[in-house]
Order: C-alpha cells, then structure tokens, then sequence
C-alpha cells in the first residue's frame, strides 16, 4: 500500500508535468505577429504551425500509454518534460520557418507524451479517482491564466525568442520534481514487445464496447467545444461584445482560473454523486453560458457567463475517470491512450469549426451553437440516466452497468 506522502509527492509531480508542458504550448500563441514578421510569413502560415502542435499531441497520447506499460510511467514523463524543454530551446533559437514548423511537431510530440501515462498511474495510486484526476488536470488552466500574459510581457520587453523559451524555464524544475518525486516502480507489461500489442481487433472491441463510445462520442462533442472556446472567446468579446483586448484577455484569464477551481471540485463530485450526474452539472452549465455570453446585457451577464462556461470546460475531470471506470487496469495503459488520442483529434476541429462557422453566420449564432452542442450531450446523458431508472425498476437486482 502506497503511503499518503509519497502519493501527495507523486500527485504534486504529475500536476506541475502536466502545467509545464502546457506552459510550452500556450507561450507561443501571445507573440506570433512577432513571429510571422521575422521569419516573413502569413499569420495563417503561422497557424499551420500552431495546430501542428496539438495535432502532434493528439497523436503521441496513444503510444505513450504503451511507452508506460513498457518502461515505466516515470522514465516516461521525464522524457515529455525534459523533451518539452529541449523542444522550447529549439523553437526559441529556429533559423527559419521551416526549422520552426518542425520544431513545433517535436514540442507537440514530446509534450503529448505525459497525460496519458500521468493518469494511468494516479488511477493505480489513488481509490478517489476523479479527485486525483481533477487535481492532475488543473494543471492546464494554471498555466493558462499565467503564460499567455507572462509570454506577451516578456516578448514585448525582449523579443519572441525569450517568450518561446520560457517553455523551457518551466520544464526544468518539473524535470527535476518528477526524478525526486514520482518513484520508480516496475513496468506493467516489461518483456511484452509495443507492435505485439497493437491489435486491431483489441483496439477496436474497445473503442465499441457500449460505455466506452458513448462516452467517447460525449467526449469528442465536449473537445471540439473546449478547442473553439480556447481559440476564439478573446475574439468573439472584442467583435461581438465589443471589449477591448485587454478587457477580452482579462476574461480570458477567468476563464481559465474557473477551470483551474473547477477541475478538482467536478472531480471530487465525481466522486461522489457520478461521473454522469457531475458531467450533466457541466453540460447545463454550458447550455446557460453561451447563451448568456449571446444575449446577456452588461458586465454581470459576461461575469456570470465566464464561470459557467468554466465550470463547463471542466468536464474532463468528470470523464476521463468514466473512460479508465470500464477499463482493467491491465487495459489501462493502451486503451486511456487510445481514446484520448481518438476524442483530440476529432475535437481539434473545434478550432477550424467555429472559426468557419463565425464566417458563415456571425458570432451570434456560433455562440449559440456551441450551446447547442453541449444541450445534445446534456439530452443524451438525461436519456442515459432514465433509461437505467427504468431498467433498475424491472430488474432491482440488475446493477447498472
């Protein structure tokens, strides 16, 4: 039985991983007209770059849970934060674009590694795990309330280069944190070859067992909300409610320092009440949110949108817990990389989505249709709970599954 110290010591390392190589991601973002006047390219060009980021991090949740099962969760997160950092360094001192896009696949890939494994071995630490989860992930909104205007400070006192290096200040002292605090333990699957495991039957009975694509499907609707959220809530403030940057990027921050509230409380609640009952809080949340953030008069209404569409945003605590739920802990490993993998990169189009629908119809109806989205999910998940209600009501003895 693991002591309560070192799964603190081990809970503190993951979260501080998972803040670092999200610190890395996010500074690059604030000092890209910087960027794209240096090396002499089109803000568009730039994006091409940025969503090779998350892309790459789409692609490296999967195999990193296989990495884990085969060398050790802590060998690797120390190669994702000390590859996070090493990334940063490359990015910061790129001779050209074409350096610059490739390096951005190398911090997207490295940074990618972590969350995955990082969860698999809190769920194996903790009995309460949506609390450990949520804690874990509040990483990321910590670091998006701090990075974005720490980076465009110090890019506009210095240049992009030391803005896109402080990715790398971050990592070290996480590096460092994760050798001293996450101890070593065995493998899982030690002497069991990578390519012996990837079996398309295996992966794919998992992906279709009846919880694991519903809540996939939730989970995909849930990230492509999360990515257009993260990518233009600035800008539908500034064109739609007609906020100054500043005031645009102060709302932004709270949204990101709501998450960082909500993330530990939705998975506490979790806990407790459901992951279904907690992840519809999040959805009702929502559905009232975008709509306030449309048709709310004044600041109190855009006050009162901003906490509820971070309560939202905090679904993950909530549903990653019900993924790992429906998983044997020898599944755990590959199946929690498999299905991050398959919800981010289906969601990523939130980004492209909502941008198109914002041409299309206006920021109006985006909004709106954000909200929309999510009152599907939350139709989705009433249905679900009334539908074993009714089962539990003919069969008492049938325990739901």
């Amino acid at each position: 039985m693991v002591g309560w110290s070192t799964r603190r010591s081990t809970l503190t390392a993951c979260t501080l991983a998972f803040f670092a190589t999200m610190v890395a991601r996010l500074v690059i973002s604030p000092v890209v007209p910087a960027i794209s006047a240096e090396f002499g390219v089109s803000n568009g060009t730039i994006g091409l770059a940025l969503s090779g980021v998350w892309l790459a991090y789409a692609l490296a949740q999967f195999p990193s849970g296989l990495l884990g099962d085969r060398f050790g969760g802590r060998l690797v997160i120390l190669v994702a934060v000390g590859g996070t950092a090493v990334g940063s360094l490359l990015l910061a001192l790129s001779p050209a674009f074409l350096a610059f896009l490739f390096f951005t696949l190398v911090l997207g890939s490295a940074a990618g590694l972590h969350y995955s494994v990082a969860t698999t071995l809190l769920s194996r630490e903790f009995d309460n795990t949506g609390t450990a989860i949520g804690v874990h992930s509040a990483g990321a909104p910590v670091a998006g309330l701090l990075a974005p205007v720490t980076a465009a400070y110090v890019g506009a006192q210095f240049g992009w280069r030391y803005a896109v290096a402080l990715g790398a200040v971050g990592a070290v002292p996480a590096v460092l944190l994760v050798a001293a605090g996450i101890p070593g333990r065995a493998p899982q699957r030690p002497d069991e070859r990578i390519r012996d495991r990837v079996d398309p039957r295996v992966l794919g009975e998992l992906l279709t067992r009846p919880p694991i694509t519903g809540t996939l499907l939730i989970a995909v609707c849930s990230a492509f909300v999360w990515q257009g959220t993260a990518s233009f809530l600035p800008t539908f403030l500034i064109e739609h409610r007609g906020y100054s940057e500043t005031a645009a990027g102060a709302v932004f921050s709270a949204y990101f320092l709501v998450q960082g509230v909500g993330q530990p409380l939705l998975g506490w609640l979790s806990d407790r009440i459901g992951r279904d009952a907690a992840m519809s809080i999040c959805m009702a949340a929502g559905v009232l949110g975008y709509t306030l953030f449309v048709r709310g008069p004044g600041l109190v209404s855009v006050a009162l949108a901003t906490g509820l569409v971070g309560v939202a945003m905090s679904w993950g605590a909530a549903m990653l817990p019900k993924f790992l739920d429906h998983m044997s802990p020898a599944e755990e490993g590959l199946g929690f990389g498999l299905v991050r993998t398959t919800y981010m990169m289906f969601g990523a189009s939130g980004s492209v989505g909502v941008g198109l629908l914002a041409d299309t119809v206006g920021w109006a109806g985006t909004f709106l249709t954000l909200s929309g989205v999510l009152g599907l999910v939350l139709v989705a998940l009433t249905a679900t709970a009334l539908r074993r209600r009714l089962r539990s009501d003919v069969s008492p003895t049938e325990t739901p599954s």
